[in-house]
């Protein structure tokens, strides 16, 4: 059975948009780091970057859309792009959330408009909603998954998120952590590790936060490409879809947001962005043409890396569906 046929049997009928309520706007690909579950493959070499053009577009679109209630920005680290405190101060000034998608370490990165404190400051002036991607609370898994020293750079990252306010619970400054798996399996269940994670953190280094998001690692990018170097692509695949939960697709992200790309290429993820599989046809695919009617009621555009978000627990963008 196809992943088409299995969710429109399941859904008794297409998979499709229920309403626009989110841009998630991945301003490029360039990254201080090279992960190797990343689906897009961004990293220090890569030259996709968002110009003030299409930057001006998005903020038209949340302007002119009132029930687009967020911003969520991502890439690559999107704190490298130019246009980056651009969007957050327009998107914020159209009284619109905004979320950031950081893998902390950039805090430290040569070149960067904002100094590590500087940056701080600028979040929580903006009340810009921090979710930041720490693959293990331990330092030697995450060193082994993105380089030697990516820990204490984590660390040192949080730690400062952490005196300015950030996960304290009464600030209103929002920090979400982001786990994904070392390996080809999935997810233990989120609130277990969530637990760990909040009690490890805070007896070591007096860090809170809000919420831990457990992601699956999608059949994409360098990650797909290591399992099929190493024969277990096939395998990983079986083990998605054998762990298909109905239940995960009425709170599949799809359903609820576009992604737009640097460009400003308009697709139902950025799972789908990494595969260039654009919107389904018919249906304006970018952000000069945006029409929210459409949008809201177009057909998902289903592969077979779809099985990710809809195993198990249902591990998305916005955390488990199914607790």
């Amino acid at each position: 059975m196809t992943v088409y046929e299995r969710f429109t049997s399941t859904n008794n009928g297409p998979l499709l948009a229920e309403n626009v309520t989110t841009l998630q706007v991945n301003v490029g690909y360039r990254c201080n780091m090279s992960c190797a579950h990343c689906h897009l493959s961004c990293g220090p070499t890569r030259a996709e970057s968002m110009g003030a053009d299409v930057a001006e577009e998005v903020l038209r679109v949340l302007q002119e859309n009132e029930e687009i209630k967020t911003l969520d920005l991502t890439g690559g680290a999107p704190e490298l792009n130019p246009n980056f405190s651009r969007l957050v101060k327009g998107a914020r000034n159209a009284g619109k959330r905004v979320i950031a998608r950081t893998n902390l370490t950039v805090f430290f990165e040569d070149g960067m408009n904002f100094s590590p404190d500087s940056l701080v400051d600028f979040y929580a002036a903006h009340g810009v909603e921090v979710t930041a991607s720490l693959p293990c609370y331990l330092e030697s898994n995450v060193d082994a998954a993105r380089g030697h020293g990516a820990y204490e750079k984590s660390v040192r990252a949080l730690r400062m998120l952490s005196r300015r306010g950030y996960g304290s619970g009464s600030s209103g400054l929002v920090l979400n952590l982001v786990y994904n798996p070392a390996g080809p399996f999935l997810s233990p269940p989120e609130r277990t590790l969530e637990a760990d994670y909040k009690r490890e953190l805070n007896a070591r280094f007096g860090i809170a936060f809000d919420r831990l998001y457990s992601f699956s690692n999608m059949p994409v990018g360098r990650f797909r490409n290591r399992l099929a170097s190493t024969g277990g692509l096939e395998r990983y695949i079986e083990l998605l879809r054998s762990a298909f939960n109905p239940a995960t697709l009425g709170g599949l992200m799809c359903r609820r947001m576009i992604s737009v790309d640097w460009s400003g290429k308009l697709y139902d993820c950025d799972f789908n962005q990494a595969l260039g599989m654009g919107l389904e046809k018919g249906v304006p695919g970018d952000i000069q043409a945006f029409d929210k009617e459409r949008l809201q009621t177009r057909r998902i555009v289903l592969g077979d890396h779809c099985h990710g978000c809809a195993a198990g627990q249902g591990l998305t963008c916005t955390g488990a569906i199914t607790l």
